[in-house]
């Protein structure tokens, strides 16, 4: 079964949505990112996605306390990413009950320091994040598409060891448009050992089917729980 993944990013402690990954473009939702994790246990969810956006702009860690209040009052499998730049960072988070933590621009700018990640921890607890726009990598923030292929890249990484990868269709992220399906799918076809979360614009059930049925890992769910177009029951049939 496709694992379903529901999103928490946090602005100042509160669980918001950002479109195309523009602080500009903020709706909070809910000011107890708890509660949202606890709602989501209720429904039977077991994974949960949290990005500490303040974090990814300070280029450390700053809602810490937050994964730790997560983590001790759910039984939710977390992986953390946000800011994660330093070898101390991932141990923090780590330390605070990340499961996974995923390595996002430091994948693209520090290769050889997620290698030893991966070395050190393992590829079941490191996730590369590769962000996209069109075909290639998306940096600075998901400001600029490099010159980076995303096949590439993930192919450099599977020869180094990990396994993992959230691929984020940045331009789709928030707008509820349906997720990039035709690169998932083809993805899964030249990288076939890659395990492939999916992540952006995954908008509706049929997206979900969709996905599944191209034998993705997992898909992250973020605005469409929180506005509604997929509701927590819905999840149901696809949760073991």
């Amino acid at each position: 079964m496709m694992e379903i993944i529901p999103a928490i990013d946090l602005i100042g402690g509160q669980c918001v949505r950002l479109t195309e990954g523009d602080f500009s473009q903020q709706t909070t939702y809910d000011s107890n990112p708890l509660e949202v994790a606890k709602r989501f246990e209720a429904n039977g969810i077991k994974r949960l996605h949290l990005v500490d956006l303040d974090g990814a702009r300070a280029r450390k860690p700053v809602n810490l306390n937050v994964l730790e209040s997560i983590a001790a009052n759910t039984s939710l499998t977390i992986d953390f990413g946000g800011g994660l730049q330093s070898d101390e960072a991932v141990q923090q988070a780590f330390d605070a009950g990340a499961a996974q933590i995923t390595a996002g621009s430091v994948a693209v700018r520090e290769p050889e320091k997620v290698k030893n990640w991966l070395l050190q921890y393992g590829a079941d607890r490191i996730i590369i994040g590769a962000d996209f726009k069109g075909t290639n990598i998306a940096i600075s923030a998901w400001t600029e598409e490099s010159k980076y292929p995303l096949q590439d890249f993930m192919s450099g990484y599977l020869k180094t060891g990990a396994k993992l990868f959230i691929c984020t269709d940045v331009s789709k992220d928030g707008k509820l448009q349906g997720p990039s399906t035709n690169t998932y799918r083809h993805l899964k076809l030249t990288l076939p050992e890659a395990q492939v979360i999916a992540s952006g614009g995954v908008t509706t059930v049929q997206d979900l089917e969709e996905l599944q049925e191209i034998g993705v890992k997992g898909a992250i769910i973020g605005k469409a729980i929180y506005e509604g177009t997929i509701s927590l029951k819905d999840l149901a049939r696809f949760l073991c």
